[in-house]
């Protein structure tokens, strides 16, 4: 194999084990792209990405650049003279100028089988809708939203009781492998970019964390799909006494209690289970605003709650 030249752009931990493998498989990673560090915690202080602590890590060159819209920025890109720049999860526009800078162009891991939910959050969609399968893209990226041709697709099957975290991280470490068994196949030839289908093309908005509110209408099982798709944010959240709750985990169950959506009809050690629109929900954990996380049990045991209702 040929080791390449490699500008890498990423910024989540979903990057990170793609920039891990390039540097496994003996690619030169000539600068690591991030987007600048960013105010978090009580203290707001400045935190760098999880793809930035990998490139300290392993003593990477390192630019974090506010857009790259600037011919300045797309001239210092050029300076690292790349054949190809890797693109994950990076969560800035790349311009045609800059498309247009290495000489295999740019690749990207997208978290879905494409044309199925181009966009920004891919993984999440494919949870609040319940797609049976999803997986990864490695595809020739265009001025488009994720339009560009593919070079290889790798499905995998969604588990059962499935959460954003759990498939992002399978995911993350199935575009890793994809990518390194990709590339070398595009660099020398062999693998061609193929156009994606016009038919199936379906989009994944940014999810807002407005979207976090739970609609009790909703049937349980689409109220449970979107507990998971929210775990670990923006976390599924209702009012009780004017109160936020967060929703971590829970299950739809059986039930011959009946109520108004969002009515408690039960509450136990093993579950607190609301009405909603159709069937019911056991809830197994959850958190009151500035409270740390609890089992139902452990809420049960320190609130009356039977009989109430999430708003």
């Amino acid at each position: 194999m040929t080791a390449l030249n490699i500008v890498f752009g990423g910024t989540p931990e979903f990057a990170v084990p793609a920039l891990e493998a390039l540097l496994a498989a003996g690619h030169r990673v000539a600068a690591v792209y991030t987007q600048p560090d960013r105010p978090a915690g009580r203290g707001r202080q400045l935190q760098p990405s999880a793809v930035k602590e990998c490139a300290l890590r392993h003593g990477l060159h390192i630019e974090q650049p506010q857009t790259l819209r600037d011919p300045a920025a797309v001239d210092r890109l050029a300076s690292f003279h790349p054949d190809v720049m890797v693109v994950v999860a990076y969560g800035l526009i790349l311009p045609q100028p800059v498309l247009t800078v290495p000489r295999l162009g740019c690749i990207n891991i997208h978290g879905s089988l494409l044309p199925r939910w181009r966009g920004a959050a891919p993984i999440q969609h494919a949870l609040l809708e319940s797609d049976a399968q999803t997986g990864v893209s490695i595809m020739c990226m265009d001025a488009g939203l994720d339009t560009g041709p593919v070079l290889s697709m790798h499905p995998l099957t969604i588990a059962a009781r499935e959460n954003y975290a759990t498939l992002r991280d399978r995911l993350a470490t199935l575009g890793a492998r994809s990518l390194v068994e990709t590339l070398p196949r595009y660099a020398d030839g062999s693998l061609r970019p193929q156009a994606q289908p016009k038919d199936g093309v379906t989009h994944a908005h940014k999810i807002k964390k407005e979207a976090a509110r739970i609609d009790w209408k909703q049937s349980a099982m689409r109220i449970d799909a979107r507990i998971r798709a929210f775990n670990p944010w923006p976390v599924a959240e209702t009012q009780w006494h004017e109160q936020q709750v967060r929703i971590w985990n829970a299950l739809p169950t059986a039930t011959n209690d009946a109520g108004a959506p969002g009515t408690i009809l039960n509450a136990t050690a093993s579950g607190i289970v609301v009405a909603t629109g159709e069937g019911a929900l056991s809830i197994e954990r959850l958190q009151l605003a500035g409270r740390k996380t609890l089992s139902a049990a452990d809420f049960v045991n320190a609130h009356r709650i039977l009989g109430d209702r999430f708003n």
